[in-house]
């Protein structure tokens, strides 16, 4: 007769075994700054979380290491859902980036320990496969619009099948998402915010033109994606929405400022043109009246930035009754081990839509090791127990912090804008 209890399983191991005896927080910059937290239960297994938020990577890790870390130590590993609550329901000020984000560190740090008590690898722990490979988009971006051309052709002969295109604005100096001289583009590269100048009108006379150009250069097979980021009013963005219909994009990214979500309301009543939002979104109220009222076709809160893999997870599972897809944010500002976690989600969730991905740099990689691969447009995750990424922590030892903040947006007679 066996005498096992609730608590004590073969693929969880005995609660003494799951007891969280420590929680460190580990600040490196192998060419950008990233900050993760490393959780380590009685028994020696441990898990890594993303708490990464680009341009207050600090704020992070002061709520972690000051807050959050003082009440994981002694609590059991296994009961994710409940920490979740109490991380969430539990903090008088609720949501927010900073809280989210370092919620979302311990959540994906704690599904990681599961998966390998487990001995499975993360998607299994959500339910298995739905797909054999998450479908990514690269990012194509030049200073004119035959460079941004030249770029679509390069990512295509890589093998991807969706590219994100941006190109220079005529009299605009340093347009979001043109990468400057032959480095990859990366917005926070300095330590105050540079200050760039914005141009509505010629911004929505330059896109429409710029996906002319690129069906003409590439036919119809490839999947084109465009990122406005937050640039225009509601009935620019609509404008632009409609002007971009011929060219068929698989979506129209961050139109508009999404705080007031009915603003969607107006693009949708002038334009078919796919819409994706929600980067900066940190919960699912964030996205409530968007996605109940089928104002977007894609929801883009990441893993890191939305309470982890247990409160996505919920808002997917919300999204899918309203035929709404996913699409991860992916960019670089996000390190290989949110990556790992957004990709065994992708292969597991049922209305997956598509996964932002850039190319991390050989220093990052090297610091974070991953099984995750990238063939024929698609990435694939192995099978690795838990989400499959780690850290050499003396390899991110030799990388300080380097103080970098994203920049801020005028328009030309110098007012605010919408960076």
């Amino acid at each position: 007769m066996s005498t096992q209890t609730a608590s004590e399983t073969p693929a969880q191991g005995s609660l003494r075994d799951r007891e969280i005896v420590d929680a460190k927080v580990i600040v490196t910059c192998p060419g950008r700054n990233f900050v993760t937290l490393k959780i380590t239960t009685r028994s020696g297994v441990t898990g890594l979380g993303d708490a990464t938020l680009n341009g207050r990577e600090l704020a992070v890790a002061s709520y972690l290491q000051d807050h959050v870390v003082p009440n994981l130590i002694g609590r059991d590993a296994g009961r994710i859902e409940d920490l979740w609550q109490f991380l969430h329901r539990g903090a008088y000020w609720r949501r927010g980036p900073v809280t989210m984000t370092a919620i979302a560190a311990v959540d994906v740090a704690l599904w990681d320990i599961l998966g390998k008590m487990a001995g499975l690898p993360l998607y299994q722990l959500l339910g298995g496969r739905s797909r054999e490979g998450a479908l990514v988009y690269a990012h194509a971006n030049g200073r004119d619009i035959a460079e941004a051309s030249d770029q679509v052709g390069m990512y295509r002969e890589q093998g991807f099948l969706a590219i994100r295109a941006q190109c220079g604005v005529p009299g605009v100096k340093k347009a979001y998402g043109i990468s400057t001289g032959t480095k990859p583009y990366e917005p926070a590269e300095s330590e105050l915010p540079a200050e760039t100048i914005w141009n509505t009108p010629r911004y929505l006379e330059t896109a429409p033109r710029l996906f002319e150009q690129l069906r003409k250069d590439h036919g119809n097979e490839v999947e084109l994606l465009h990122d406005v980021h937050h640039r225009l009013t509601p009935i620019e963005a609509a404008r632009l929405a409609r002007d971009l219909e011929p060219y068929r994009l698989f979506w129209l990214e961050d139109a508009t400022p999404a705080e007031n979500q009915k603003s969607f309301e107006l693009i949708r009543k002038h334009s078919v043109t796919a819409l994706a939002v929600g980067e900066v979104f940190n919960s699912i109220w964030d996205c409530k009246h968007l996605i109940e009222n089928q104002l977007i076709d894609y929801i883009r809160t990441t893993i890191v930035h939305g309470g982890g893999i247990t409160h996505v997870r919920r808002i997917a599972d919300f999204a899918a009754l309203h035929q709404v897809r996913t699409g991860f944010h992916g960019a670089t500002d996000l390190s290989p081990v949110c990556m790992g976690a957004a990709l065994h989600f992708d292969t597991w969730v049922p209305n997956f839509g598509i996964q932002e991905y850039m190319f991390h740099s050989d220093q990052t990689n090297a610091v974070f090791s991953h099984d995750y691969a990238f063939r024929a447009g698609r990435l694939h995750v192995g099978d690795t127990p838990g989400h499959g990424v780690d850290i050499d922590e003396k390899l991110a030892a030799r990388y300080p912090y380097a103080p970098k903040q994203l920049p801020i947006a005028r328009l030309e007679d110098g007012t605010m804008w919408d960076w």
